[in-house]
């Protein structure tokens, strides 16, 4: 096997106190993202700051910048004499994002691939074996979850921390524009755990960069290819084969 062994655990338990202590537009950015994404705050939701910072116990101020973030990663827009709300879905936006991830994630994971240990391709295979479970009673978000658990095993070791910070962004985008593409077309998921079997198949038989990023790339284009061919037959756009 191509893969180097674990030498210990790949982070220090921390004690308490070693957090880095978040700003307050920081802990009112995260607060909002997580129930953008958990769909609690659906599209069209208005987004009052004096109600938000009333809740967290905050002034306005960091709630606002907190959602000008937002607004730069499109999960949020300010309609004028209204506000601030919840981005409404696009299908555009998401295969927009679709693709940009397809780029970053294939990257990412061909950047960590010789940074995986035996380990880490033995839980990442884990998490597959519990998504092929999940096909005799699918459930979409189950299988959305484990799907994201599974890529972040392959690209959490990415030395590039912008390249982690955008591919994270595009997942966030995508819980948002879409709360599982799954849902849309559940028989892609039988299809997507045997391309992550060949992914980590490469990985450990350490294959060229440049064959993991492409397939890791053709793997999420897939997906998309599927959406689009089942929702807009007629306006099939995939990704290029580069």
């Amino acid at each position: 096997m191509a893969l180097r062994q674990a030498q210990g655990p790949h982070r220090q338990a921390q004690g308490p106190g070693t957090e880095p202590t978040k700003s307050k537009s920081q802990q009112a950015y995260q607060w909002i993202k997580q129930r953008i994404a958990s769909q609690e705050f659906t599209p069209g939701y208005r987004l009052v700051l004096g109600s938000i910072a009333g809740e967290l116990d905050m002034s306005v101020v960091p709630v606002r910048e907190a959602i000008r973030q937002l607004e730069a990663e499109g999960l949020v827009m300010f309609e004028r004499n209204v506000g601030a709300r919840v981005s409404m879905v696009d299908d555009t936006a998401y295969r927009f994002s679709m693709q940009a991830l397809s780029l970053l994630e294939g990257a990412a994971t061909a950047l960590s691939a010789r940074a995986l240990t035996a380990d880490d391709v033995r839980r990442a295979r884990q998490v597959n074996e519990l998504m092929v479970e999940t096909l005799e009673h699918f459930d979409p978000r189950a299988f959305t979850a484990l799907n994201q658990e599974f890529h972040a095993i392959l690209f959490e070791k990415c030395a590039n921390p912008r390249m982690l910070e955008l591919v994270q962004a595009e997942w966030a985008r995508l819980g948002h524009l879409r709360d599982s593409t799954f849902s849309f077309v559940p028989g892609r998921a039988a299809e997507s755990v045997r391309e992550h079997e060949s992914i980590l198949v490469l990985i450990e038989n350490g294959a060229p960069l440049a064959e993991i990023e492409k397939v890791s790339r053709r793997h999420r284009s897939a997906t998309l290819d599927a959406y689009m061919i089942h929702e807009h037959p007629d306006q099939v756009l995939g990704l290029p084969a580069f």
